[in-house]
């Protein structure tokens, strides 16, 4: 059916509304849907979010109460907030809704003091927010929840799809809509919480919508992940500064933890690059010599302080076929910590390979490094890195550190041309035969 604009200026009205009243009451979710589009969308029934808009049905959206409403968009734009959209990789698309709306709703409800009509509809009944075992979800990651689902299934067929891993459409009932078993609705026991399948309750249920999950290609997947990285930092960095406010309200305990493993950084790079590149922080230096020998008939070295700075580092980062994104995103994260833990005082380039470099780009600062990203996905090749580095770039890397998985050919030692090298390997089974090596996990 058509609506009239005044039905829909309401709606619009409505949802400014609800912002403004999360922003001032529940500070991190109002800061997060400040970044957020709404759209009035008559093809979808209930709510959707595709990662940049947050959709509604008219119709569904003109039953909701206030408070009501503010709910939806709390568990919208938690999905945004914690990568949902798409981070189901090869899992069962079913079982994966499933598991993010009962983390979700355990994280709003936990955040609102535990208080359970909080993530309850009228229409639709209490929101799943409980493991099988009967455990809150907030307790654990979507992945987790995931697991636990899975296991509790043993290989029965998913409610509403066909667990076909690959296939998007196999967690839709109906024009997209949710199987029941990804619903917001049922009587808080999750995916069969207390001993039973999932019980729905007496009411319909809730369709959160996930059919605009995943709709685009692994570079916007990747833009749109560094984006909300970025706003959930901001987001983080104002609640703390507000932090004691009556009205600020706090993080969620799922965004504090996936802040946590955003800045985890596995490598102490300060101390490893003092061995590895000792020459570039301080020096052992006859000018000036030791001025407490300056009489004497002893003309010794002095130790001289320098600045604590390392430059001319080629980092590479492997981006073949047999590095899943996880690594990717773990390799960049290390070097960016690098950066961070030198502040600003750690300068040289980064480039990618797989069976070819991608032109490394210079950078000094982190601003300058956050803009490099990541393209390859072939096979691997070691030797072209330090063919490269001898017979392209213009000024040649004091040193070069390569994070891989190490699984290629390594090729001969007189590659290098004498450049040291320096492996970041991230597994135990594989050591490189030359160069210094340091490990890191895979995630």
């Amino acid at each position: 059916m058509a609506y009239d604009k005044s039905f829909l200026d309401e709606c619009g009205k409505r949802l400014m509304r609800a912002r403004l009243s999360l922003l001032v009451n529940h500070g991190f979710f109002g800061l997060m849907l400040s970044h957020m589009i709404f759209t009035i969308d008559e093809e979808c029934e209930t709510a959707a979010t595709d990662g940049e808009r947050i959709y509604f049905g008219p119709e569904f959206m003109k039953n909701l109460s206030d408070s009501e409403l503010e709910f939806v968009l709390m568990h919208e734009i938690m999905h945004v907030a914690l990568f949902h959209c798409y981070r189901d990789e090869d899992r069962d698309h079913t079982l994966f809704n499933v598991a993010t709306d009962i983390v979700v709703n355990s994280n709003i409800m936990h955040s609102l003091g535990d208080d359970v009509k909080k993530i309850t509809l009228k229409k639709y009944g209490e929101s799943m927010h409980k493991v099988p075992d009967g455990r809150e979800g907030y307790l654990f990651t979507a992945e987790e929840v995931y697991d636990m689902i899975a296991s509790k299934l043993k290989g029965k067929k998913p409610q509403g799809g066909q667990g076909s891993g690959n296939d998007k459409g196999s967690s839709k009932t109906g024009k997209g809509r949710a199987s029941p078993d990804s619903n917001l609705g049922g009587k808080g026991k999750g995916a069969g919480g207390d001993g039973d399948d999932g019980d729905k309750g007496d009411g319909q249920i809730f369709h959160d919508d996930h059919s605009k999950w995943g709709a685009f290609d692994p570079d916007k997947a990747e833009k749109l992940h560094d984006i909300w990285a970025k706003h959930l930092e901001d987001a983080a960095n104002v609640i703390s500064i507000l932090e004691g406010s009556d009205q600020c309200g706090s993080m969620p305990m799922c965004a504090k933890r996936l802040l946590e493993e955003l800045k985890n950084v596995e490598t102490d790079w300060k101390a490893l690059l003092n061995d590895f590149v000792q020459e570039e922080i301080c020096d052992y230096s006859f000018s000036p010599p030791d001025r407490r020998f300056s009489e004497t008939d002893f003309f010794l070295p002095d130790y001289n302080e320098k600045d604590e700075s390392v430059k001319n580092i080629l980092f590479m980062i492997d981006t073949s076929g047999s590095m899943s994104d996880a690594m990717i995103s773990k390799a960049y994260s290390e070097v960016r910590g690098a950066i961070e833990q030198f502040g600003g005082k750690l300068e040289g380039w980064l480039g990618f390979f797989d069976a070819q470099v991608v032109k490394p780009q210079k950078f000094s600062t982190v601003e300058e490094f956050k803009i490099i990203r990541p393209y390859g996905g072939g096979g691997t090749r070691f030797d072209i890195i330090f063919d490269y580095a001898v017979e392209e770039m213009e000024e040649k890397p004091a040193s070069i550190i390569i994070l891989t998985d190490g699984y290629a050919p390594f090729p001969k030692i007189e590659c290098t041309e004498e450049i040291p090298v320096l492996w970041i390997i991230n597994n135990k089974d594989v050591t490189p035969p030359w160069g210094k090596i340091a490990r890191i996990s895979e995630r």
